[in-house]
């Protein structure tokens, strides 16, 4: 029922959003360059891999030594309102539509993490990957990394048609007033190195 409800939802807004998201391509062309779209291979249901698409919302800047230069400089005014709006997330409508993610449910992170999830973190991916979460509307990623995968996991234990009613819900109010979108003092989040290594609560 979920699945059927994630494609009809997703063709919906997809179609609705499909005005603003050419104009956007437009824009990201003209300020950042190409490819319009970022796509990276994330875990999935039962950590299966898939490719993830998000609107491009860095320059490739590199130092002399042909190396890119770090997120805080290649992260440009125009990129940064488009994370601030959530606005890179509009083509992972696609992915729902193919049935890669829900439009609810824990988010997909890098293939690099799985080895370093305890089993009770590992948990997060018995279900479908969303847009938005549980741990995207009880602080996103202004929290630590322990705290996002005990909300993801709770909601694994708890989903319902209703808790992603009501995440739906809050993630829009969340969204107008800009939230969470990065942890302080870094330009998007810092890496998760494994439960063992995060110190202050970020990893």
């Amino acid at each position: 029922m979920k699945r059927c409800l994630d494609f009809i939802c997703g063709l919906i807004l997809f179609i609705l959003f499909l005005p603003v998201m050419l104009i956007l391509a437009l824009l990201i062309r003209i300020k950042l360059g190409a490819p319009i779209v970022f796509k990276q291979q994330r875990p999935g249901l039962y950590g299966k891999p898939f490719y993830l698409y998000k609107f491009r919302t860095m320059t490739d800047a590199r130092d002399s030594m042909g190396n890119l230069f770090s997120d805080r400089i290649r992260l440009t005014p125009f990129g940064a309102t488009l994370r601030r709006f959530s606005l890179d997330e509009l083509p992972q409508l696609i992915n729902v539509i193919i049935g890669d993610i829900s439009l609810v449910g824990p988010r997909p992170l890098l293939m690099e993490y799985l080895p370093l999830y305890s089993e009770e973190q590992a948990k997060r991916h018995m279900v479908r990957p969303g847009i938005t979460g549980w741990a995207q509307v009880n602080g996103r990623n202004a929290i630590s990394w322990e705290d996002k995968f005990k909300l993801d996991v709770w909601y694994v234990n708890n989903r319902s048609l209703w808790l992603d009613l009501k995440i739906l819900f809050i993630t829009i109010k969340k969204v107008v007033k800009t939230e969470g979108i990065t942890q302080r003092g870094v330009a998007t989040v810092e890496p998760f190195k494994g439960t063992n290594s995060v110190e202050g609560g970020h990893g």
